[in-house]
């Protein structure tokens, strides 16, 4: 008896000392609110719409500390629809995030389900985004829109003197075909003091994309890939398959005083057979902390492909009713070029009045 109790106080020190250290975490972001959208498709729309601002998201993430500095990290991460309680990826649990990994004094490495450094390192710069979560680059074709890897290994590095850098490989996991489905993605950052500098690289192979929806042409790699006929359209290639995408983006922030002045570019190289287009994509704008409690948000982001052009300027106002619980109202407004049925954001159907424009008020609280 005195042994077996002897056993079960070990056992139970053990575990007191595991539990101490480790630590999993609930959290997540909650995100609702009434838009209004001038053309959606050919008609004037308002809507409840969720996840705007930032995904709705709930996450469990966790840490162990394996001694000596090291730990072992995980997240699983899943977006959700409030106004209906759907998955916001069908048939996909943690669609979002994925991963899990070993954390030392030389860096990180994590496999599974994860964000590009397109996402990590040049999404940051993408102001407009910031106040409107429509106001992502057009077509998300550069990766701005915390875009994901699947079956990846990723190392971050450790930050030294504000430099941190960082490399991703996502295997195909398709027998016989090393090649498609595959992706890579690198990305270098320097944040020291009131400026930020980051560049990233991401290219993924053998891409489906649905042209129409996604930026409003027509055509696509000169291929019909839209038709209109009395005031209606018809998205002829919702699975638009390309033989490869690449995108270099590069930005930069600077804060001064209670102002922080955002641009970034980036060039995104589409191949199809043995054609190939690029997208050029010019942004900048500011944020400006009016008071501790109110933030205001500008943009304009300037677009070419194709022999088409998008122009675009996004305006917000932020409130925070305390360190959760955000109120803000955002507006776009997008006008394209001949032969384009703009879309902001790939939010809403294509306007077929050559432009479009939404306001929007919202909440959002993060647990």
């Amino acid at each position: 008896m005195k042994r077996r109790m002897i056993a079960a106080s070990i056992v139970a020190a053990i575990s007191s000392t595991a539990f101490a250290q480790s630590s999993v975490t609930l959290s997540g972001r909650i995100d609702e609110g009434l838009t209004y959208v001038s053309k959606d498709g050919g008609s004037s729309n308002t809507k409840m719409d969720s996840g705007v601002l930032f995904p709705n998201l709930w996450i469990l993430s966790g840490t162990e500390d394996l001694g000596g500095g090291n730990k072992a990290l995980f997240k699983l991460s899943s977006i959700y629809n409030l106004n209906n309680g759907e998955l916001g990826q069908p048939n996909t649990l943690f669609g979002q995030q994925a991963w899990v990994g070993l954390q030392t004094k030389y860096g990180t490495i994590s496999l599974g389900n994860q964000f590009d450094f397109s996402a990590d390192y040049f999404g940051q710069f993408n102001v407009s985004s910031s106040g409107s979560g429509y106001a992502i680059h057009q077509g998300d074709f550069d990766h701005t829109n915390n875009d994901r890897i699947k079956n990846s290994i990723k190392y971050v590095s450790p930050t030294w003197g504000g430099f941190s850098f960082g490399a991703m490989y996502g295997f195909s996991n398709t027998a016989g075909s090393f090649h498609d489905n595959s992706g890579w993605s690198a990305g270098v950052q320097y944040a020291n003091g009131p400026l930020t500098v980051a560049a990233a690289y991401t290219y993924v192979a053998t891409p489906t994309l649905d042209p129409y929806a996604q930026i409003g042409t027509h055509t696509f790699f000169g291929l019909q890939v839209a038709s209109v006929s009395n005031n209606v359209a018809t998205d002829l290639e919702p699975n638009f398959q390309i033989r490869s995408l690449g995108t270099l983006g590069v930005g930069a922030s600077y804060a001064i005083g209670d102002f922080t002045l955002y641009g970034n570019f980036s060039d995104t190289v589409l191949k199809y057979l043995d054609e190939t287009s690029v997208m050029h994509v010019y942004e900048g704008g500011a944020t400006w902390q009016l008071t501790p409690a109110t933030q205001l948000v500008a943009g304009y982001q300037h677009t070419t492909f194709e022999g088409h052009a998008w122009n675009q300027v996004t305006a917000a106002a932020l409130y925070a009713l305390s360190k959760r619980t955000q109120v803000y109202v955002s507006s776009d407004y997008l006008k394209a070029s001949a032969g384009v049925d703009p879309v902001i954001g790939a939010s809403f159907a294509p306007s077929l009045a050559g432009q479009q424009a939404d306001v929007r008020i919202g909440i959002y609280h993060t647990f």
